[in-house]
């Protein structure tokens, strides 16, 4: 699964801090900031511990995780500007939003607006997001009058007809301000909307980029943000503290760790994110394990083996047979498959088998 999310938000929030941090990446930050011409891009491995603490067992020759991609838009907006037909298109393109906002003081770094206020930030680019798609919805209502009019009567008149009473509805919620993540759609009606691709309709984890005094006791500021993003569905909330992140980044394995523990941080930004947007999207983590390659897949929670074997090669899901699961904790204690398969933990299962997260699976196939 090839995921891409965009890092959204307001010029100087820490959007290109945070896409370093990431992927760890050098892009610039700073005159980058607020620039409508550049796009960063970078992918992040996802880590996972699971795997790590599976490698020994096999010693392979090559160890693969997960992949997100990140892109730094640099979205550019103050003065009253809106933000550009290109980067809304981009934004479009995205699975995810990571809409950053900035809780931490710095004088040396104005903030577009004056003072910084998280809350207000949030609604600032979310009411940018809905106006993008109230246009859209606009749009597509004074083209399918017409067509309904020129449509055969039967199913193409009434399916138009369906789509122009879903979209009506989309357009009273946008112009309440509403984002349509909280419309109640059953799984025709999303079907239909997918291919609009609106910015209102796709999960938001909203990151709070705090001040370095603030990590140790954050919830004083992160509160009143949380209860803001919690209004809305599809909405995920983390927080970090960029700047100090970065520092941390520039030091070895086992200073960085002795300086989270002191810092009050019990993980990296990178893994507090990822675990986040995992859970936002509904994603769960399987296996293939052996002595060529062990590696995790990315699939959505609720997958069928069948399917889940398709994100590993097409192939492996038109020739699906059964397949070979286990849990990674019971291959860890069993020291291995063969020990594994001897005590009974390796289980059969067909092609309608949900495939759980932290599995590992082995798929039996045809050709």
């Amino acid at each position: 699964m090839n995921l891409v999310t965009t890092i959204a938000g307001l010029p100087f929030v820490g959007k290109t801090t945070l896409l370093n941090l990431l992927t760890g990446q050098r892009a610039a930050t700073g005159t980058f900031a607020g620039a409508e011409a550049e796009t960063n891009v970078g992918v992040a491995k996802v880590p996972d511990d699971r795997l790590d603490r599976l490698v020994p067992l096999f010693k392979p020759k090559k160890v693969t995780y997960a992949e997100i991609t990140y892109r730094d838009l640099g979205l550019a907006k103050g003065g009253g500007e809106g933000i550009s037909a290109k980067k809304l298109g981009d934004l479009r393109t995205s699975d995810a939003l990571l809409h950053v906002v900035r809780a931490f003081r710095d004088p040396t770094v104005p903030h577009p607006e004056g003072t910084v206020d998280p809350v207000r930030d949030l609604a600032t680019l979310d009411l940018e997001l809905v106006v993008s798609d109230h246009s859209v919805v606009e749009r597509r209502i004074e083209r399918i009058e017409p067509e309904i009019r020129g449509a055969r009567p039967g199913g193409e008149r009434e399916a138009k007809e369906r789509e122009r009473e879903l979209l009506r509805r989309c357009l009273a919620a946008l112009d309440s301000e509403t984002p349509l993540r909280e419309l109640d759609l059953d799984a025709e009606e999303q079907k239909v909307l997918r291919g609009y691709r609106f910015l209102t309709l796709m999960p938001q984890l909203v990151v709070v980029n705090v001040d370095e005094a603030d990590v140790a006791d954050a919830e004083k500021v992160l509160a009143p943000v949380r209860a803001a993003a919690s209004k809305h569905r599809s909405t995920g909330f983390v927080h970090v503290c960029a700047k100090l992140e970065a520092e941390i980044a520039e030091l070895s394995p086992e200073e960085a760790k002795a300086f989270r523990e002191e810092a009050g941080l019990r993980e990296p930004a990178l893994d507090r994110v990822i675990r986040a947007t995992y859970e936002l999207l509904g994603l769960v983590s399987f296996f293939t394990v052996g002595p060529d390659e062990c590696r995790s897949w990315t699939v959505r929670a609720g997958e069928t083996a069948q399917r889940a074997a398709g994100a590993i090669h097409s192939d492996l899901e038109r020739g699906f047979i059964r397949a070979e699961v286990i849990g990674w904790d019971d291959l860890l204690r069993a020291g291995g498959e063969a020990e594994a398969k001897r005590q009974g933990l390796v289980r059969l299962e067909g092609r309608a088998y949900l495939i759980r997260d932290g599995q590992v699976m082995n798929v039996l196939h045809s050709g």
